[in-house]
This record gives C-alpha cells, structure tokens and sequence, in this order.
C-alpha cells in the first residue's frame, strides 16, 4: 500500500509517502523562523507533488490519504483537512483523519528508540504531547509509550486544552515518567519540568510532528467518506473568543 500524509496542524507543513510493501519513505516539510505566520496555503500542494516526485510515483499509485485532525491551529486545519478531502474526491483515494498529537507521541518514541527499538529501555513510562495552542493554554495528550503503536490505543490522559499548570497538575498525580515533546513542552518546559517530566532540548527532533508518524498509523484505521474525516479542534478558534471577549466588557 502506497499512503501519502500530511499535517498542518502546527505552524510546519509536512508532508510524506510511505510505500508499505518496502517500508521506504520519503518526506518533505516546510518550518516557517520562529515569529513567522505558518505558509500551509502555499507549501501544501507544492509539497505533495515534491514527496511524489521524490518517490518516482503518481497519484495513481496513491492508495490511501492520511490527514492530521489536529488539534492545532483553526485555519491550519481548515486548510489540511480540506485539502485531503478534495484530494480524496477528485482521485477517489481513501482517506482517513489521524491524530496530530498520536503522531507526535508516537514519533517520539520512534525518533528515540529506533525503528528496532534498541534503547527501549531508555524510554519514559508515558509520553504527553503537548502543542502550544496559544493564549497560555496548550494541547495535549499522553500515551503509555508501549500503546503507542496501535493507532486505536486509548490515551492514558485524553485529549484536551488546558493551561500549562493545569497539565503539570496531571502529570504529577498520575505518578509515572513523562516524556514530553511538542512546541508547547518547549514554550512551557519550566512548569512541566518542575511535574518530573523529561523534555528533549528545543532544537530535538522529537519535537516535530512527522507526517511518516500520520502513515503509518492510517494502516489501522478504517477509511469512510471524505465528510465524515473533520478536524478536531478541542475550543472555539481565537476569532470567536475575541467576539466572546468583547460582548462580555
């Protein structure tokens, strides 16, 4: 099977073809300097032809589309999303919507413990994703690090917006070793670090969602109707809570 995913949840494009009858894949990503607005309109589809183009495959040789739901940023998402949707028509490919903060977990572990899981023994208990969603608040989610390679695993802390210390509070009374990765472990490493969790230094690569992770995680679930694969955005996007904001002074 011939998978292409992608992600734009975050401020990163990224985007990757896996081929599963050699388990070879390709990626490309797009990672705007630190201030810069995300460029998700622009690299997406420059990036799927480049990933298709590295592969020496077409679309007709795609066989399944593999989307990141988030959660993430509002208009990155309306932008992913819609994007695979239309793909998926057009091409009349599967898709299937995959969790950006599964694929960050999971591609912590893999980044860490190798493919062959080598320096598993080095690897925390537990694994929490985190993305900065802004406004002091994060995105996140925690796996126990041997569930995370079933794409149905049930998170050991589900999926949710929170404040920073509102997530240490949970990391530290749920009493395991966390590892935590993502762009919102680094902008709040002071309050999950003083929780006990471990957190890769800012340029690590476990930081970075990798749309390999999206995949090789689509291989297990079930495809359905491009409507029915939606974003999962956990609040209300920032234009709707300014409006809130201001009926309220």
């Amino acid at each position: 099977m011939k998978v292409l995913g992608f992600d734009t949840a975050t401020s990163a494009t990224t985007v990757a073809l896996l081929d599963t009858d050699s388990d070879d894949a390709v990626q490309c990503r797009d990672d705007p300097p630190a201030g810069a607005r995300p460029r998700h309109t622009t690299r997406l589809m420059a990036l799927v032809v480049d990933v298709l183009g590295a592969a020496g495959m077409e679309w007709v040789d795609v066989d399944r589309i593999a989307v990141g739901v988030g959660p993430g940023t509002f208009t990155g998402l309306r932008v992913g999303v819609a994007t695979a949707q239309a793909l998926a028509r057009a091409r009349d490919i599967e898709l299937v919507g995959v969790s950006t903060l599964h694929a960050l977990a999971r591609g912590a572990i893999t980044e860490e413990a190798g493919a062959d899981g080598a320096a598993r023994d080095r690897i925390d208990d537990a694994v929490m994703a985190v993305i900065d969603a802004r406004r002091g608040e994060v995105f996140a989610a925690g796996w126990a690090a041997a569930d995370l390679a079933r794409a149905g695993a049930a998170p050991a802390v589900v999926p949710r917006a929170l404040r920073p210390e509102a997530l240490a509070d949970t990391m530290r009374s749920d009493g395991r070793p966390w590892l935590a990765v993502g762009d919102g472990a680094v902008e709040f490493r002071e309050a999950l670090e003083h929780a006990g969790a471990r957190i890769p230094e800012p340029d690590s690569q476990l930081h970075r969602v990798s749309a390999v992770e999206h995949c090789r995680l689509a291989l297990a679930l079930q495809p359905g109707a491009p409507e029915g694969v939606q974003p999962e955005y956990l609040r209300l996007p920032d234009a709707e809570i300014n409006l809130r904001t201001a009926r309220q002074q």
